[in-house]
């Protein structure tokens, strides 16, 4: 949208090659019975990103939906963890730290609040997802296994129509994982981003979404936008204004919230971005929202990712900005005409007030996450769960709302359990982020004006 000279700059920055090509990462060793050879084609369009992410690929038709299966191998045999030798960009490097000072620099200056908005690129070649998959499962075996997970069905003809999958996930963003947040039972290495960011694409490969929503993004540019857009998603992304990242030494620049679509699946129809407002002041919170065509109904969509002001005390302030953000989906989506899911941390429970507005607003919003419970009327206990200076928290903040009216729940992503997370909590060795990522497929009901 916006092309102002500190927009070309950081298109340009992202451009430069040189300063990542000492660190693209080396094939890991390991064992001859967990030796895997990765086609050369696929390696060299990996080195061809230009930095030291070089991960890419896709698994499975996204049309036909499969329940998560664990993703990693376990150690090799003896018990010694042994990890693979490998160079890569660290927060620290050469890219991080001209970045940082750009957008340090840039973040003080009168300048629209996604100046650092991806331009336009031509279509990206695709990459073979199986590899992506393998690359995770290489760089990650020294780790025990991820957490499982159970996709649970709702649905009892499989016949019914077809569906459409979203996820929703706070990652984390790594300055504020080793710069702020204070995790004191997590071990320092399993914050690593040369691990961590295995972990997280693991995470939504094996899901499989077709809308993905994130917050807490920071390494957009470098890692997932390029990869992403090459297992076939296109890619919007708004930065916080005054992101507290920029606050960190060494730093990999904002963080903001991404909307990804799958081209195949969705095809867009109208997009806008907003900074969210709290009694006429603009805030540092940001909202995407875009309208997407089914390919497959010809439906429209709405979908929207959001990220309110988080600590306890500013419930008045995240209800102004859920307030705000409901105002522009209304009138974005022509006062539901068009069916809408709105994907967030909204840093509220279900007691707070922003949660109470959403649920009974005029758009018709229901909570998906409630189809898990034995009464379809409760959310699950925790989507969050870690051990700060300040105490244990263990909190439902994280929601997939949907136009009740015009799609159904067919499936949701069931939460692990205390004994699987562990009494370290989150974030871990076998979990990157401190909110477990939510998923839901959804279909279009026959008659979507039969709950208006």
């Amino acid at each position: 949208m916006y092309h102002s000279a500190a927009g070309r700059l950081c298109s340009a920055l992202r451009d430069v090659p040189a300063l990542c090509a000492s660190s693209l990462r080396q094939q890991p060793h390991h064992s001859p019975a967990r030796r895997r050879t990765l086609s050369p084609p696929v390696l060299g369009s990996l080195a061809s990103l230009g930095c030291c992410h070089s991960l890419a690929g896709w698994v499975g038709d996204s049309s036909a939906k499969a329940p998560p299966t664990p993703g990693t191998a376990a150690p090799p045999a003896g018990g010694a963890a042994v990890s693979a030798p490998r160079s890569v960009c660290s927060m620290g490097n050469s890219t991080s730290r001209l970045y940082s000072a750009l957008a340090k620099t840039l973040s003080t200056a009168a300048l629209p609040q996604d100046y650092l908005e991806q331009p336009e690129h031509d279509q990206p070649d695709p990459l073979d997802p199986k590899d992506l998959l393998e690359e995770c499962q290489v760089a990650l075996q020294g780790r025990p296994s991820r957490l499982h997970r159970e996709l649970v069905s709702q649905v009892d003809d499989f016949r019914s129509p077809p569906s459409f999958r979203v996820m929703q996930w706070n990652i984390l963003a790594q300055a504020l994982g080793e710069g702020k947040d204070n995790f004191i039972k997590c071990p320092i290495e399993a914050l690593n981003w040369d691990e961590r960011k295995y972990l997280i694409l693991e995470e939504i490969v094996i899901n499989r979404p077709d809308v993905l929503c994130l917050q807490e993004v920071d390494h957009y540019f470098d890692t997932f936008q390029p990869i992403l857009s090459r297992l076939g998603y296109q890619c919007t992304f708004l930065a916080k204004p005054w992101s507290p990242c920029l606050d960190v030494e060494h730093n990999n620049g904002p963080d903001g919230c991404a909307l990804f679509f799958l081209q195949d699946r969705f095809q867009l129809v109208n997009s806008a971005k907003y900074r969210l407002t709290a009694r006429s002041l603009k805030t540092n919170q940001v909202a995407i929202a875009e309208i997407l065509q089914c390919k497959m109904t010809g439906r429209l969509v709405c979908f929207a990712v959001t990220h309110l002001k988080a600590r306890t005390g500013w419930e008045r302030f995240r209800l102004a900005q859920g307030l705000d953000l409901l105002r522009n989906l209304e009138s974005l989506t022509q006062g539901a005409k068009i069916p809408l899911v709105v994907c967030g941390d909204f840093n509220a429970d279900p007691t707070e007030e922003v949660y109470k507005r959403f649920a009974s607003s005029s758009l018709n919003l229901n909570s998906a996450y409630k189809v898990l419970s034995e009464d379809g009327e409760t959310e699950p206990p925790y989507t969050t769960w870690k051990i700060r200076t300040t105490g244990e928290c263990c909190n439902t903040l994280d929601y997939i709302w949907y136009s009740q009216h015009a799609l159904k729940v067919n499936a949701a992503l069931k939460m692990p359990t205390e004994e699987q997370i562990g009494p370290n909590r989150l974030p871990s060795f076998t979990y990157p982020s401190d909110h477990l990522s939510l998923v839901c497929d959804f279909s279009f009901n026959t008659d979507p004006d039969r709950l208006l």
